[in-house]
């Protein structure tokens, strides 16, 4: 099987999460996600009334980020952050789990914690498990965590963290979830083989921000990427 530049595309979460991005640099770049009609964009919650405004009806879904980057917010104040989030126009939500009590084993704080936000509003969320911080042994119940909360994405990371995606992380994660379950991957995936690693090993969506310079890799190089059956 193979993937067009158009089906990459359709993979692309634009993100413009960098916290000194300008007014005139969130605006040039929801206005390059709407020109190539990426997935979506995943902007900061105080740029989500000026996403929809230029990203209304493009078929570009908005999202923003819920207890980013650290996860210690309480939940309710991450239940808070996702309905003022829905309101302003986002339609997914990349919520970061509390990765403390992750590390403690308090599975059942963890589970509910993203219940929450995901019986907070009708939005897709996807869950951040920064798996920097992880083993593979907790990646893999994350994950699981991730599905018995209702949630629909689990994501690798949220790329403050001192790693990001990896090709053996986003297959544990990929086996660790019923297939209704989707994956992205996110946090240094800076090149086009990284971004065709990450698809293989699994993943429904790509988090990027050097989505530009990507697609040039990809017309220079002229290629078809291969990807796995699931």
């Amino acid at each position: 099987m193979t993937i067009s530049k158009q089906d990459l595309i359709n993979r692309i979460d634009h993100s413009l999460l960098k916290p000194n991005l300008t007014k005139e640099e969130y605006i040039d770049g929801l206005n390059f996600a709407k020109e190539i009609g990426v997935a979506a964009v995943c902007v900061n919650p105080h740029r989500l009334k000026l996403a929809k405004q230029i990203l209304d009806k493009t078929g570009v879904e908005i999202g923003t980020v819920i207890g980013f980057p650290s996860g210690a917010h309480s939940t309710a104040v991450k239940v808070f952050e996702a309905k003022e989030a829905f309101e302003n126009g986002a339609t997914e939500l990349d919520m970061v789990i509390d990765i403390g009590s992750m590390l403690d084993g308090d599975y059942e704080k963890v589970r509910e914690d993203i219940k929450a936000v995901v019986d907070a509003t009708p939005a897709v969320v996807k869950v951040i498990l920064e798996n920097a911080f992880l083993t593979k042994t907790q990646i893999k119940k994350g994950s699981e965590l991730v599905e018995e909360a209702g949630a629909h994405y689990v994501k690798t990371s949220t790329g403050f963290a001192s790693s990001g995606s990896t090709v053996e992380d986003l297959k544990i994660m990929r086996d660790s979830v019923s297939s209704h379950i989707k994956i992205k991957a996110a946090g240094g995936l800076k090149n086009l083989e990284e971004c065709i690693a990450a698809i293989e090993a699994g993943s429904d969506r790509i988090g990027i921000s050097s989505t530009k310079a990507i697609l040039a890799e990809y017309d220079n190089k002229n290629i078809h990427i291969r990807v796995l059956p699931y």
